[in-house]
């Protein structure tokens, strides 16, 4: 009888738990991971994942934003493009991966792509106000990613969530649009997406036909709707995009889904453009106006 009682409570447990669950976590894992190669590391906040020789996709699957920094690795040394939320380490990860130096470049400076910055050195920055103004910091901003709902399973060991902040860091190179980054048999070419932010930018590695679009576009609900979006600039910078389909074979985004076929590019400038001219209808969420066009969708104001 003691026995049954038992299973009965760790039944009910279990049945609680999983209705505290947010929605998004139910969907996890993402069936696409189960196709890419898993690279084993000891610290369970993140996954890893080769996407290409020399490429590695760093996940945190654990909080909504379910974000993914890319370490790029040359022949004399590496970059690491964005570092993540900061709740857990990123740096002791990437420490497995290559043991050459590492510079950091953001795909833009939201505090969840920036959030190990200050662990590192060598940090690229695009010249605009809005960087500048990042890299000091923020609390509230990081506070945010810590609400109910946005957490899927436990934080880190002694993570400190009521500290949990976006560190300062210090910029030490500055970069413009078209400027390129020789990582030694890797030229990586920087191109100002301004859009979703001021100073949003892609990656082109033209040899290896990768694009790493950052937050311009992935697989999900494209966030169109902080005060720093610029929607004029998006469709200008989708489209220059899109025009590059012909010399790529990859996307490599920075949300949800490291991969994606290039052909989704046109389809984004078209949908926006749709969007934009009042043809499509919205459906209303939190307050928000998201415009669903299958496996990608805007969510603005």
């Amino acid at each position: 009888m003691k026995c049954t009682y038992i299973l009965f409570l760790v039944i009910c447990l279990s049945l609680h738990a999983a209705a505290q669950q947010p929605q998004w976590c139910k969907k996890l894992p993402r069936p696409a991971y189960a196709k890419l190669e898993r690279v084993p590391v000891a610290d369970s906040w993140f996954e890893v994942y080769k996407i290409r020789p020399g490429v590695f996709a760093i996940y945190e699957p654990h909080q909504l934003e379910e974000v993914i920094s890319y370490l790029i690795i040359g022949s004399n040394r590496a970059l690491l493009f964005d570092t993540g939320m900061g709740i857990s380490n990123i740096k002791a990860v990437v420490e497995t991966l290559t043991r050459l130096s590492v510079s950091v470049l953001n795909s833009h400076t939201h505090n969840d792509h920036v959030g190990d910055n200050w662990r590192f050195d060598d940090i690229y920055g695009m010249d605009t106000d809005f960087t500048r103004a990042n890299a000091r910091g923020s609390k509230q901003d990081a506070q945010a990613e810590l609400a109910p709902g946005e957490l899927c399973g436990s934080l880190p060991k002694g993570f400190d969530a009521e500290a949990y902040a976006t560190k300062p860091f210090h910029i030490t190179h500055w970069l413009h649009d078209g400027d390129a980054i020789d990582l030694g048999g890797r030229t990586l070419k920087v191109i100002a997406t301004p859009g979703h932010t001021p100073d949003a930018i892609a990656l082109l590695d033209t040899q290896n036909g990768l694009l790493f679009t950052g937050d311009s576009f992935y697989l999900g609900p494209i966030y169109l709707y902080r005060p720093e979006t610029d929607l004029d600039a998006y469709v200008s910078s989708m489209q220059r995009l899109a025009a590059l389909v012909p010399r790529v074979q990859l996307l490599l985004p920075s949300h949800n889904l490291p991969v994606a076929d290039p052909s989704y590019l046109p389809k984004v400038v078209t949908a926006i453009q749709r969007v934009r001219q009042g043809e499509v209808k919205a459906i209303s969420t939190d307050g928000k106006h998201e415009y669903v066009f299958g496996d990608f969708s805007f969510l603005m104001q």
